[in-house]
């Protein structure tokens, strides 16, 4: 196949032994690359029982066949684990020239496994494998570890760092590179349980030959006009900054711990307000036209004047009204914080919103009442994320996530923690947006509005509100598949709006890469493919039927507008799960086959 390299590493990094292993043509054929390719050899490396946490723990990293190929937005690079904050499948993907760097080097993918006695740096140059001593990295941010790795090993090399929270263990530690993060899921907190501050990568190869050059470059010039036209205006213009303003006027926006899902007093944080207070600038990722990352100013009186935040809007909503708070600048420095710190802003939010609900209910959580965070205090969430990544004092509860954190506290305190198998949810209020909701409640990794675009349906009145609950299963499952399909392609889903037919258009760009003849259908039974994976992946990990569900208090909503309740979440799984040829307990028809192996490829685990 073109545009693959057909190989990936493992690296045993308690040894330094490093070796090739061939990636079929069917493999890429079949779970088309990035997040799709990750779950696969995910899948391979990681038997059930292994620890998150342990040296045999993978660690996995892969491209797609369209990284390197012009093709706008394709230089997202996936990172997957088994997540030590869900106990599931743990993915995420960056951004920038990693993803191209790697493979550069030579490979489709990268294996990491085993645990190193000190701190230390894993690096890839091109063919060579080394790991250098780290230790005088520790305590300094991903930026920092970077631009010191690049002075002592030369040009040419990129960098991918953990911060603070990682080498303490928090449970939901990002990876940081380029300013990017891989954040979800606590696959900062693999890295440092295997005691890697960083990994570094130079690659100087040629990348592989795709299959039709000039029609492709035809394609990916015609496809980069179309991302500068109105479908992306609002990326390009104020960001996902933009979305504050409309989910709070629209009440979509989780507000106060999810008591509210609209807040009054946030006109400050609104994207439009941010742009004219405080934005400095705006970037891109590595081959993307659109460039949706704006930079804004802090304004703070602790030596942090004249620095920049990227904000996104999940940042926005959970460091800002899901917290209480609105002071633009307390928020950006929260933000920025979490960004030096290394930690998933969502999941930060979250637990320090469920800490201070504790506090406001009178819930004993054991640690002194000036540690404690209150709704609408900047300063003391500031603070606590610096607990948090320290793990100091009451940052070390908090540092387990809102879900073990509840379990510890007990007193009823579950009640707010407001996840889906322990991973914080998002900044869509699902109690309006029936479609969302269920596609959270049986999400592979938790709640997570990235691996399906569920809500779409929901804002764009596809459905109606009293939809058949069959058509709504359905919605989630296309929205599913479509997700997986770009997650695997590693194009940006800002993209998706500027195609006419989303699946048909992409496996002609795969086929003009790759030289596989995909189509329309083929394409999407390869995302129904890789989230089947996922799923029998979670399931060999320990899934239960009980975990696909929703927070109690999104579901006993006192809310006049909610359309959620149980009855109606257990018969929208249910559709769900027949639609998706699962058994009514969720599980696969046929778990020997998988129903996943291309063209009768087996899975065989080294």
């Amino acid at each position: 196949m073109n545009a693959v390299h057909g190989r990936y590493i493992h690296i045993d990094v308690a040894t330094g032994e490093s070796t090739y292993h061939s990636l079929p043509d069917e493999v890429h054929a079949g779970y088309l690359g990035g997040i799709g390719l990750g779950t696969w050899l995910l899948y391979q490396w990681c038997p059930a029982g292994t620890d998150p946490l342990s040296p045999q723990a993978p660690l996995t990293f892969a491209s797609s066949p369209f990284i390197g190929t012009g093709l706008t937005t394709a230089s997202k690079l996936a990172v997957l684990a088994r997540s030590p904050q869900t106990g599931f499948i743990g993915d995420s993907l960056t951004s920038s020239y990693l993803a191209i760097t790697l493979k550069r080097a030579g490979v489709d993918a990268v294996v990491v496994t085993g645990k190193r006695d000190e701190w230390s740096t894993l690096v890839i140059d091109n063919a060579h494998v080394s790991i250098v001593p780290a230790r005088d990295l520790l305590g300094m941010t991903p930026d920092e570890t970077s631009g010191e790795l690049r002075g002592r090993l030369g040009n040419g090399f990129r960098v991918a760092a953990i911060g603070i929270a990682g080498e303490n263990l928090v449970r939901y530690a990002a990876i940081s590179n380029d300013g990017r993060l891989a954040g979800r899921t606590g696959l900062g907190t693999v890295m440092g349980s295997k005691k890697l501050k960083a990994i570094a990568v130079r690659g100087s190869g040629r990348l592989p030959a795709t299959s039709d050059p000039a029609a492709l470059a035809e394609a990916a010039r015609a496809l980069s006009r179309r991302s500068l036209g109105a479908e992306t205006s609002k990326y390009r213009e104020l960001g996902t900054a933009a979305n504050l303003a409309f989910f709070n006027r629209m009440s979509f926006l989780p507000s106060v711990n999810f008591r509210q899902n609209r807040m009054d007093g946030l006109e400050s944080l609104h994207g439009e307000a941010l742009h004219a207070t405080h934005r400095t600038d705006k970037n891109a990722c590595a081959a993307c036209t659109i460039g949706c990352e704006h930079h804004y100013a802090l304004r703070d009186t602790n030596g942090d004047t004249g620095k920049t935040v990227r904000l996104e809007y999940e940042s926005l909503y959970a460091l800002g009204p899901l917290c209480g708070v609105t002071d633009p600048d307390r928020v950006l420095l929260a933000s920025r914080r979490c960004d030096d710190l290394a930690l998933d802003s969502i999941s930060t939010g979250a637990t320090i919103a469920w800490a201070m609900e504790c506090r406001e209910s009178g819930i004993d959580l054991g640690y002194p009442e000036e540690q404690l965070p209150a709704f609408g205090d900047g300063a003391s969430l500031v603070r606590t994320i610096e607990r948090i990544a320290g793990r100091e004092g009451i940052g070390e509860l908090l540092a387990e996530g809102s879900r073990r954190a509840a379990e510890l506290v007990g007193q009823g305190s579950d009640r707010w923690a407001l996840h889906v198998k322990g991973l914080e949810l998002p900044g869509y209020d699902p109690r309006k947006l029936p479609t969302l909701a269920l596609g959270l409640a049986v999400a592979t990794r938790g709640a997570c509005h990235n691996r399906s675009s569920a809500y779409e349906v929901d804002l764009s009145d596809q459905l109606a509100p009293d939809a058949a609950i069959d058509a709504r299963a359905r919605a989630a499952i296309h929205a599913e598949d479509q997700a997986a399909v770009l997650d695997s392609l590693n194009l940006c889903k800002f993209l998706r709006h500027c195609f006419d037919d989303l699946p048909g258009e992409s496996a002609r760009l795969f086929t003009l890469a790759t030289g596989h003849q995909h189509d329309a259908d083929s394409l999407l039974r390869a995302g129904a493919r890789i989230n089947l994976l996922k799923r029998q992946f979670n399931i060999e990990h320990g899934w239960v039927p009980g975990d696909d569900w929703l927070p109690v208090r999104v579901l006993e909503s006192n809310q006049q507008d909610s359309m959620l309740n149980p009855v109606w979440l257990r018969s929208a799984i249910d559709a769900y799960y027949q639609a998706r040829g699962l058994r009514p307990d969720g599980t696969l028809q046929d778990p020997d086959l998988f129903a996943l192996q291309p063209d009768g490829f087996p899975a065989v685990r080294p």
